[in-house]
């Protein structure tokens, strides 16, 4: 294992987490916010310390850099933007718990959008900046925007692949162009563009500009993090259907944009993840909408909560217009599956994702073909392309992580006592990095009632979730550490 080249780039890490926290700083002095100034002024100074030490351990690290260093560093370098990007809460005395903190910055790297703070408006304006911007910088992922304006030498060439399959999600990650830098730049200008535009759109709408940016971090990572007590609840229905759109574009898989930006499209109608995900969300809204008839005046009005629940949930982001919890078992039935789901891979949305779901399908048809006719051969296809049997192999061990992982959370966590239904959905809602559950930690609720401990184990869910499981349990094999 080769410590020193970590440590040089979880260093990397941390001095951009500084810079990144220098926005939020600059609300905080604009409007006198003299504890979250110095809740900033504080966690810089403790990050530049690390740095500083880091740096001078790590400067001559030897080359060498494989598979298993890869996703070490990720797991490790997100564990320590959680650990140090929670600072300003705590140090603000903001969120005065430092487990309370960690929970809080966690959910929003990870894009999860849980919460533990009960009135969010009472929260400074420049600790909502960085708890809203922690979405954004996480939806892409931190490492692939490290790759995108970092220069890669001859000794760094062999680490970058590595480093974008350990943070991207989805079960088979490849590269839109020969060159891994040039792969994160594009991904990077695609996401910088759609949030442009969604602001544009959400601000044209009389949003205030402070919320718009927000909301748009919060829409573009499908985050879900709130400014408002009622989430988008008070806004109006051309700002929720705003929301509804980008959370839905947000949660297609980037490579369908590249592919536009190639004028390919004919290659993106075909693409088979994007139809089974458009697909599942139209006939979840038309469910939904004939479920919760009567709930609501209009038929617009009916539409416009299906549809933006359908998204919110889809797509992981966890925003909320109105209190699904109090839908009929059907509406919410059919919301917990799509929470199992998740949005397509190569997005910026968690869950289980649409390519696996696909993959499942399509080898349990192969194998049922295979009993009906033994001396067959028969190949799993996507896209008219074979999907090699590696990719169907790490979807089978994802499945049985994913499985183990949500039984073992939900047996710790049922020790604080509360209902099936809250303990189920909280794991659900943080391993699959979607904000809100229902019951206890439905829409109108939030996960400051539980133990520390069950805060700590719903924080390696959350990270767990957005890493793909296999980053987060490679740091528990003894393994990983043998030189």
């Amino acid at each position: 294992m080769n410590y020193r080249m970590m440590g040089k780039f979880i260093y990397r890490i941390l001095i951009l987490e500084g810079l990144f926290m220098i926005p939020a700083l600059l609300i905080s002095i604009y409007h006198r916010e003299s504890h979250a100034v110095g809740g900033f002024v504080s966690s810089l100074l403790a990050i530049g310390i690390i740095v500083y030490l880091l740096y001078v351990f790590c400067k001559d690290a030897p080359s060498g850099f494989y598979a298993k260093e890869g996703l070490a560093c990720v797991g490790i370098s997100w564990i320590t933007m959680g650990l140090l990007g929670c600072l300003p809460f705590y140090f603000s005395r903001e969120i005065p718990s430092y487990i309370d903190g960690f929970f809080e910055i966690v959910s929003g790297f990870t894009t999860t959008g849980s919460s533990i703070v009960p009135e969010v408006e009472k929260l400074s304006m420049g600790i909502l900046y960085w708890r809203s911007f922690s979405h954004w910088v996480g939806g892409m992922g931190v490492l692939v925007f490290l790759l995108a304006i970092s220069s890669v030498d001859k000794r760094s060439s062999g680490y970058t692949m590595h480093l974008l399959r350990a943070e991207s999600p989805g079960p088979d990650v490849g590269k839109l162009v020969p060159k891994i830098r040039q792969t994160a730049k594009i991904l990077y200008m695609i996401y910088i563009a759609l949030t442009l535009l969604d602001i544009f759109f959400l601000v044209i709408g009389k949003m205030p500009v402070f919320d718009a940016i927000c909301t748009a971090f919060g829409t573009a990572g499908t985050g879900g993090f709130g400014i408002k007590n009622n989430s988008i609840a008070g806004y109006s229905p051309y700002l929720q259907n705003v929301c509804t759109i980008f959370m839905l574009l947000f949660g297609v898989n980037f490579s369908c944009y590249y592919l536009l930006l190639m004028k390919q499209f004919k290659n993106v109608w075909k693409d088979e993840e994007l139809r089974l995900y458009l697909g599942i969300v139209l006939g979840s809204i038309l469910l939904i909408m004939w479920n919760i008839r009567g709930f609501y005046g209009t038929l617009e009005e009916t539409a416009r909560h299906a549809a933006f629940q359908v998204s919110s949930i889809v797509t992981t982001t966890g925003f909320a217009t109105t209190d699904f919890d109090l839908w009929p078992p059907f509406s919410k039935a059919i919301l917990l599956c799509l929470m199992l789901v998740g949005a397509c891979a190569g997005s910026t949305g968690g869950g289980f994702k649409m390519g696996r779901l696909l993959f499942m399908l399509k080898n349990l048809r192969r194998n049922i073909l295979q009993i009906l006719h033994p001396r067959k051969v028969q190949a799993v296809r996507n896209n008219n392309r074979i999907v090699q049997e590696r990719v169907l192999d790490n979807v089978n061990a994802y499945l049985a992580a994913y499985v183990m992982i949500v039984v073992l959370s939900f047996i710790i966590i049922s020790a604080d006592g509360f209902s099936i239904t809250t303990n189920i959905s909280a794991v659900l809602a943080c391993f699959n990095n979607i904000g809100p559950g229902f019951d206890a930690v439905g829409p109108t609720c939030n996960f400051s009632a539980y133990s520390a401990l069950s805060k700590l184990v719903l924080i390696l869910d959350m990270l767990a979730g957005r890493l793909e499981i296999f980053p987060i349990l490679v740091l528990f094999s003894g393994d990983t550490w043998k030189r």
